[in-house]
């Protein structure tokens, strides 16, 4: 019985590696470039959201994005109507009051919700995305930041908010809980 001990043991630890390494080549691409942030802008009339941070070369350099919902705050039958809402409600204007629409917005589908996105140039060397996106009567508003090309922070955004994890979660927050 004593000798069983050291061939059970090491059993555990070639184990625990294999699913150490499993674990870290099935991970999706891209999760782990993001770390969660604290809420960097004054309280206002709506709760704090979440915010978070990628500044590897898999987003391109630094890109935030801030979300949060806003429970009540859409029209019940349209939804998101126009690149105006998307002005008033996607709180780039948190990131800076002087924000400038590059072009017309598209429609954009986060978490299975319908919305709209639009580009902003924020300084000549920013970049911002906003996204407003309903639920029924309530709205998810997305703020995205960076510097550089405004493809690349586009698409870093919405690459983060396909993820699992955050697009639970805004179905979560979208639902109250």
């Amino acid at each position: 019985m004593m000798r069983s001990w050291p061939v059970i043991a090491a059993m555990v630890l070639v184990l625990g590696g294999l699913s150490v390494v499993a674990g870290y080549e099935m991970a999706p691409p891209g999760a782990a470039a993001w770390r969660e942030i604290a809420w960097p802008f004054p309280r206002d009339g709506w709760p704090a959201g979440r915010a978070f941070r990628c500044g590897s070369a898999e987003c391109g350099g630094d890109v935030e994005v801030y979300l949060r919902p806003k429970l009540g705050f859409c029209n019940c039958d349209s939804g998101v109507a126009d690149d105006d809402e998307v002005d008033r409600v996607a709180d780039v204007d948190m990131i800076s009051p002087r924000f400038v629409p590059l072009n017309a917005g598209d429609i954009v589908r986060v978490a299975d919700m319908p919305g709209r996105i639009r580009v902003y140039d924020l300084d000549g060397h920013r970049t911002a995305i906003g996204i407003a996106v309903s639920h029924r009567c309530d709205l998810m508003a997305v703020a995205a930041q960076g510097r550089g090309d405004v493809g690349r922070v586009q698409a870093a955004t919405l690459k983060f908010l396909e993820g699992r994890e955050v697009s639970a979660w805004m179905i979560a927050a979208m639902e109250g809980r």
